[in-house]
């Protein structure tokens, strides 16, 4: 691993590739992706050459802040688009060389692993008996990357001064804060760069290791790790013990809000929770269902000033987006019951469409139109002073917005995208998933 295979043409122009399909925002130089590929030739000639002399400093990070599903922001730092396309070349060389070095209980960045096989792992270690879980929690994670004992780590395989002196100014990159203020970086490897995932594996892997030595069970995706014992008695056991090999070796901290030892059941593991009963049972996590709800209402607000083909269209891509992630691991005892969500989002934009027609008079008439009675369409809609979501949950309302209604103007609905979904993982004679 050398800073010769980060500066080759070819590493740098496939990098500068990679970082443009991930597309993102400018960093603190205001360059767009397409701006650099404007002049991409001579840019990268003007990289690979600064690299080669050891002349190449990275630029600033732009901070931006974003919620997090359980509360409260997640700091992201943004590098400007050359110092994404350096990050991913040097990536591009140091990946293949640890990945064969990562345990295998590692499921969190890396080429063909995923949430959903750290789900598949964690469902055998409960198969076999072990009931209880510790799940760990390392608290901002990313911003308490100890940088020192990172490069001496990384120095155990890279020889290269100048690529470890790369490294290490990207670690030490000063941030820009919303605010303008700019911050000097003593620690951490802050999100957003192409960079830091293998970074946190690396850094993590010393976790692993230990874990392993000592005969756990368990699984890691990313900073979350869940270790599976037999009894609570052994979870507490564990639990004590490893945050202080955390705490004291690896300089990082345990957040104690989030960490626990319970049963499966009722944590939250990459957006899911794992019950046994006859079979393991995958679930959504309260948390993933939540998020789901709110976003919901977010895509359907009764002051949607656009066309409901429009919203419908903005709802439809999320939901294909979700059930591409959860319906992988999900039960269709789980989907089904979604089903009262796909009713919930009907009535939403029904209660878009009676605000969009505004007036009464137009309300009735447009029922009428689609089919219910011109005489109960009149009588529901002057009945007493019902609001628009009340009434959107009328029979005659329902009637006239039905999910056939829906359906023709394109909405899809959670079953639907679920037996889509299982389809390409499945034979088709095994769905039996009915569409209501």
């Amino acid at each position: 691993m050398t800073m010769g295979e980060v500066a080759r043409d070819e590493n740098l122009r496939e990098a500068f590739e990679e970082v443009a399909r991930n597309k993102g925002a400018a960093g603190p130089d205001g360059q767009t992706i397409d701006e650099m590929r404007e002049q991409l030739e001579g840019t990268l000639a003007e990289i690979k050459g600064e690299l080669l002399q050891g002349r190449y400093r990275p630029g600033m990070i732009r901070r931006v802040w974003i919620p997090k599903p359980g509360g409260g922001e997640r700091g992201l730092g943004i590098p400007n688009v050359v110092d994404r396309v350096v990050q991913q070349a040097v990536h591009r060389v140091l990946g293949p060389n640890y990945e064969p070095s990562f345990h295998e209980a590692s499921h969190g960045f890396r080429p063909g692993r995923s949430c959903h096989t750290a789900v598949e792992a964690a469902k055998k270690h409960i198969e076999d008996g072990n009931r209880w879980v510790v799940d760990l929690d390392l608290e901002k994670f990313f911003d308490r990357v100890h940088h020192e004992r990172l490069l001496a780590r990384l120095g155990l395989r890279v020889k290269d001064p100048r690529l470890l002196q790369l490294i290490r100014g990207m670690l030490k990159a000063k941030v820009v804060m919303p605010d303008g203020v700019v911050v000097a970086t003593e620690e951490g490897a802050p999100q957003g760069g192409p960079l830091s995932p293998l970074l946190s594996n690396i850094v993590l892997v010393e976790l692993d290791c230990e874990l392993e030595r000592r005969g756990h069970r368990f699984v890691r995706y990313a900073d979350d790790a869940n270790i599976y014992v037999k009894s609570e008695r052994a979870g507490h056991r564990v639990m004590a013990s490893i945050v202080r090999f955390i705490e004291s070796r690896l300089r990082l901290k345990v957040n104690e809000a989030k960490s626990a030892v319970a049963k499966p059941e009722h944590r939250h593991f990459v957006g899911f929770t794992l019950r046994r009963r006859r079979r393991i049972e995958v679930k959504l996590s309260k948390r993933s269902r939540d998020r789901i709800d709110a976003k919901v209402r977010s895509l359907t607000p009764r002051n949607w000033g656009w066309s409901v083909d429009t919203c419908i269209k903005h709802v439809n891509q999320y939901l294909t987006g979700w059930m591409n992630f959860f319906g992988r691991s999900c039960t269709e005892e789980v989907i089904q019951n979604l089903g009262t969500l796909d009713a919930h989002i009907r009535r939403r934009l029904r209660a878009l469409l009676l605000r969009q027609w505004k007036r009464k008079r137009s309300i009735a008439r447009r029922l009428a139109r689609l089919g219910v009675r011109a005489r109960t369409a009149w009588r529901v809609v002057y009945e007493g002073r019902r609001s628009l979501w009340a009434l959107s949950h009328t029979s005659a309302v329902e009637q006239a917005l039905s999910l056939a209604y829906f359906h023709k103007r394109g909405l899809l609905s959670l079953e639907q995208l679920y037996r889509d979904v299982r389809r390409k993982l499945i034979a088709p004679a095994q769905l039996t998933l009915p569409l209501r």
